[in-house]
């Protein structure tokens, strides 16, 4: 591991996944409530994240320049994991025509790290090393506008709201809205 491959904050170490965390990250997933606002808003299957998620996130360290990807939050304390937090080239609808160079934070906790400042915490320094270590020139997020939970980590990691824009949402996320920010 290069030392690019890890973070540490006050609380957190930020690392790469590796194949032994299927088990949490296959729980993260597999939560409702993680997954309320994300994609068709609907639990993953463990088959799913084995088959499919892990390898792709595996995949990405040898496939985006270094310093990108995703990384396991765990406490510094005892290794418990807390979720992940990813910056990697502009991919979301509304923000996939960003200038070269540019990165997208994005992140999702265990229901239990909710509400300790965790993502806050590990989306600074995220945003930190992307802009004194890898040089990036511009990062974006996106969120749902309903889900003000993520609204307000953006907002304390010192992102500012740019714009408001419609995506398309399939099933209940149209009674939710299809406003992003």
């Amino acid at each position: 591991m290069c030392s690019s491959d890890l973070i540490d904050t006050e609380r957190m170490r930020l690392r790469r996944l590796t194949a032994t965390d299927l088990d949490w990250l296959a729980t993260l997933h597999g939560d409702r409530r993680v997954m309320r606002f994300i994609d068709d808003g609907e639990p993953v299957p463990l088959a799913v994240t084995a088959a499919q998620t892990l390898p792709a996130i595996l995949r990405e360290y040898d496939e985006l320049p270094d310093g990108l990807g995703c990384y396991a939050a765990t406490l510094v304390a005892n290794g418990q994991p807390l979720g992940w937090l990813a910056l990697r080239p502009p991919f979301s609808v509304g923000v996939e025509h960003e200038p070269p160079g540019s990165a997208e934070l994005g992140y999702r906790m265990l229901p239990q790290a909710w509400g300790h400042g965790y993502a806050t915490e590990g989306a600074k320094a995220l945003l930190r090393r992307a802009f004194t270590e890898l040089g990036v020139p511009r990062a974006v997020a996106t969120t749902m506008s309903a889900n003000t939970a993520s609204r307000r980590v953006l907002e304390r990691a010192g992102m500012r709201l740019a714009r408001t824009f419609l995506a398309q949402w399939p099933g209940y996320l149209e009674e939710i809205g299809r406003a992003h920010v």
